[in-house]
């Protein structure tokens, strides 16, 4: 029994570390943020559809920073079918150095990655997803982006491992 033990121990810890790993490379994210740059009011231009966000236009996210260094997250949108407006407030914090990883939560205990992926040099727009390539957004200053700049960012998605069929295009009206 000991002898079945000391093989199976190993055993197990190999398959759980190779359960947990991704199936997608490294996700590459801009070189760095300036948080003091992206704080203010961003309009949601596309994203991965999710609940929390399922039948919803004018979708915007203000950031602004706290006074321990973190940062407030106040995501708003109104709700298509009814014109019912919604908020919810979070905090993130960033994870490395060059503040292009946080992570956010609007349910504490619970984070989540936000992954800054591009980033205009101006801070005009951004495109922030998540490693497991489970959720993206394209966000914006303005409420629309122009053609050339939707192609732009259309075309690198894919090698970053992003399904750009998969984008529901935000309403803002």
């Amino acid at each position: 029994m000991k002898t079945l033990f000391k093989i199976l121990l190993p055993l197990s810890f190999i398959f759980l570390f190779t359960a947990c790993s991704s199936k997608y490379p490294t996700l590459p994210t801009t070189k760095s943020v300036d948080i003091n740059k992206y704080l203010g009011k961003w309009y949601e231009v596309a994203r991965y559809e999710h609940f929390f966000e399922k039948g919803c236009k004018n979708v915007t996210a203000t950031y602004s920073l706290r006074e321990d260094g973190d940062i407030n997250v106040i995501n708003r949108c109104t709700k298509i079918k009814t014109g019912e407006k919604t908020q919810a407030n979070g905090i993130a914090y960033a994870t490395n150095d060059e503040n292009t990883k946080l992570k956010v939560s609007f349910f504490r205990p619970f984070w989540g990655d936000y992954w800054v992926l591009m980033l205009d040099e101006d801070y005009k727009y951004a495109v922030v997803g998540t490693p497991s390539r489970e959720y993206l957004w394209i966000l914006s200053r303005s409420s629309t982006i122009s053609e050339e700049l939707k192609t732009e960012i259309l075309s690198k998605l894919p090698s970053l491992g992003f399904v750009t069929n998969k984008l529901i295009w935000t309403i803002q009206d």
